[in-house]
């Protein structure tokens, strides 16, 4: 039997744990049932439920929501349809989700699953600076699947503020260079 300070009281027979938890007005709560003997604990069983529920709420709020989102596609896609399909990847992978990408073959263009990796190919390589590949394109049937992740976005900020470090070098020399050059054809 456990206290409820948390300290070893010993082996007591259970009349006598029930009686020890009664005089402190706690309940007697069975924390290791397959031990031998079995360990019990004096506690305040609602106060005991609740930490326990709080501690359970704080887990799933530290949790991350991961949802997979799916586009559809058909191997012979117009310019412009590819387009906004495209625009949806990119809003999805921006919003940190999956996105899940099918081509559906219907009657003989299942005989040409190479133009369907080819679509998704490409429209993985323009999305690449937002998602990269989780898993490769897999002919299932008639259909032909992808599955992209968003890119981390902390080597995004890292890659970003170095980018900016070397442009904002770069540009400052030839911003001060150009209004000195302009002024000498007006002045002429």
């Amino acid at each position: 039997m456990i206290g409820e300070d948390g300290a070893q009281v010993g082996v007591v027979p259970t009349e006598q744990a029930l009686e020890y938890a009664q005089e402190r007005d706690l309940d007697l709560v069975e924390v290791a049932a397959e031990a031998r003997p079995p360990v019990v604990r004096v506690l305040d069983y609602s106060k005991y439920k609740y930490e326990q529920e709080q501690k359970a709420k704080a887990a799933r709020r530290h949790q991350k929501q991961v949802n997979v989102r799916e586009i559809k596609l058909r191997p012979k896609i117009a310019s412009n349809d590819y387009e906004t399909k495209k625009g949806h990847v990119r809003r999805f992978l921006n919003n940190a989700d999956r996105v899940k990408i099918t081509i559906m073959f219907r009657g003989r263009e299942t005989t040409h699953p190479e133009r369907g990796e080819a679509l998704l190919m490409k429209l993985a390589d323009d999305v690449a600076d937002v998602g990269i590949i989780e898993q490769r394109p897999n002919l299932d049937g008639r259909n032909m699947t992808m599955l992209l992740a968003p890119v981390k976005r902390q080597a995004d900020r890292s890659s970003d503020k170095q980018a900016d470090h070397g442009a904002g070098d770069g540009q400052q020399p030839a911003a001060q260079e150009e209004p000195e050059a302009q002024p000498a054809p007006d002045a002429a």
